[in-house]
């Protein structure tokens, strides 16, 4: 046992274990304060609330970005227990998702040590806890979240697979199935494509019957609730599939100008993960990693850990390349379950780097400019104060809230917000837990003589902004105002 325990204190145990720390501590460093509770976050709390609240089930999640097509409901089921610790803050469930990203870089540094080396595990493992999007992705309370764990997740599955381990193939299944249908976007379609190919290459340890019975039960489970709900609503959401998929043609040939469009997506995604800002000299530094990926691709592609990364990481891009619903609209976002799997190959090439003392010195540079890069701006987005005039924090919304409770002196009001994109659902939660739990009522729907307007941005920016206040203005005279960041609350007097 002794021996055992001392094998735990290697020295890159220790240096896993400091980076892990590290990276818990830049995401959650001021997320109560920081923390980003808008739209998505403020219907999702309404439905977790409604359900702790009030019995109400639900078959589907949230909405994806194709109309009258939904996710699974699965990420309300993995986040509303840390609601329900919370007593409804938003922070609860925010922390837990963090911990699934630092799990993930653990698992990215185990990879790494059994794709190459351990020398690549803490490659990945730093590239991983410190690049700005990455740490941005993971403080985002929202389903794209665990994909970071779950793209891990896969890769370790099928990495299993390869060494004869059959009961690879559930979890494999398991984690494609809440990919698609509960937590991610447009590109974890391709997770089917890729996982074909590995079939097919595989195939020698296709699974059998007792893991391909688990493998198709467990993925069936995984969009069970959406055809429930589907069957309960008369075909609805298979109707707008056949229209988004099939009526306006998603996958088409792509034209020589989408091309080249989606190719700039692609490189913006991905070498945005490692260097934040990209000027001349980490142009330079892309590009000769990239020309050694090259290069070493010959003998890279040998190893059965870098043919999955390579598998996983082209099918979307190639699928993509025809993919053109959703008005050719793509956000970064939609590619949360590549990003580590693209870290994990970039930093199976500086391992081949390091093995030689000039690679040594490179990859040492590498990481000066690549610590400095993120770290930069890193510093500047956790360090907001949030007092500019569109600061929007989830501090500053409790403040605003408070503000308003405390000037109507335990009477009775209304509240009207304006937030973009319209519908307040933010604020709609924020009355509801924040307000009825810490002052014990919350706004009244039936008119009164006193209103409160609450509204994020500035009228010359907005034509609707503009129109909502010019409206506000017939309702009621502004009596007084405050300003918490970017965010304006008004104590109206009906006229």
């Amino acid at each position: 046992m002794k021996i055992k325990i001392k094998s735990l204190f290697t020295p890159f145990n220790l240096i896993v274990a400091i980076i892990l720390l590290a990276a818990f501590f830049i995401r959650v460093y001021r997320i109560d304060k920081l923390l980003g509770f808008y739209y998505d976050q403020g219907r999702d709390a309404l439905v977790i609330w409604d359900f702790w609240h009030e019995g109400k089930l639900f078959l589907v999640g949230p909405t994806t970005g194709l109309a009258g097509i939904f996710r699974g409901p699965y990420y309300y089921y993995l986040i509303a227990p840390f609601y329900f610790l919370g007593k409804g803050d938003p922070i609860y469930p925010t922390v837990f998702l963090i911990l699934t990203t630092v799990a993930a870089i653990g698992l990215i540094y185990y990879l790494g040590a059994k794709i190459q080396d351990r020398t690549t595990g803490i490659f990945a493992a730093v590239l991983a806890s410190f690049s700005y999007y990455v740490v941005m992705a993971s403080r985002w309370l929202s389903n794209p979240t665990p994909m970071i764990l779950l793209s891990m997740v896969l890769v370790w599955a099928m990495l299993k697979v390869t060494e004869g381990k059959k009961w690879g193939w559930p979890i494999i299944s398991l984690s494609a199935g809440l990919s698609l249908f509960n937590f991610g976007s447009a590109g974890e379609l391709f997770y089917f494509l890729a996982i074909a190919i590995f079939l097919i290459w595989q195939w020698r340890w296709r699974p059998d019957l007792k893991n391909l019975v688990i493998s198709v039960f467990l993925f069936v489970l995984t969009f069970a609730p959406l055809v429930l709900f589907d069957v309960r609503h008369e075909g609805i959401l298979r109707n707008n599939m056949l229209t988004t998929f099939v009526e306006e043609k998603s996958f088409t040939a792509p034209t020589k100008f989408f091309l080249e469009n989606r190719t700039q997506f692609y490189y913006d995604v991905f070498t945005n993960k490692i260097f934040h800002s990209r000027g001349t000299r980490e142009l330079m530094f892309l590009s000769l990693i990239g020309i050694a990926f090259i290069l070493f691709l010959p003998k890279l592609i040998k190893n059965k850990g870098v043919k999955i990364l390579l598998i996983l990481l082209v099918s979307p891009m190639v699928g993509l390349y025809f993919y053109q619903g959703n008005y050719t609209v793509l956000y970064d976002y939609y590619l949360t379950g590549y990003y580590l799997i693209f870290i994990l190959l970039f930093a199976v090439v500086l391992g081949r780097f390091w093995k030689t003392t000039l690679g040594k010195a490179f990859v040492s540079l590498f990481f000066i400019m690549f610590l400095f890069n993120n770290f930069e701006v890193l510093s500047l987005k956790l360090g907001d104060r949030l007092d500019g005039p569109g600061s929007i924090g989830f501090s500053l919304q409790k403040q605003a809230i408070d503000w308003i409770y405390q000037d109507s002196q335990g009477g009775s009001f209304n509240v009207d917000v304006y937030v973009p994109p319209v519908i307040p659902y933010a604020y709609d939660y924020l009355f509801k837990w924040y307000g009825g739990t810490n002052h014990g009522r919350l706004p009244l729907e039936e008119k009164v003589p006193l209103l409160y307007t609450l509204y994020e941005g500035q009228p010359a920016d907005s034509e609707r902004l503009d129109a909502w206040l010019k409206r506000q203005a017939g309702i009621g005279k502004v009596i007084d105002r405050e300003r918490f960041g970017g965010i304006i609350v008004e104590r109206r007097d009906r006229l």
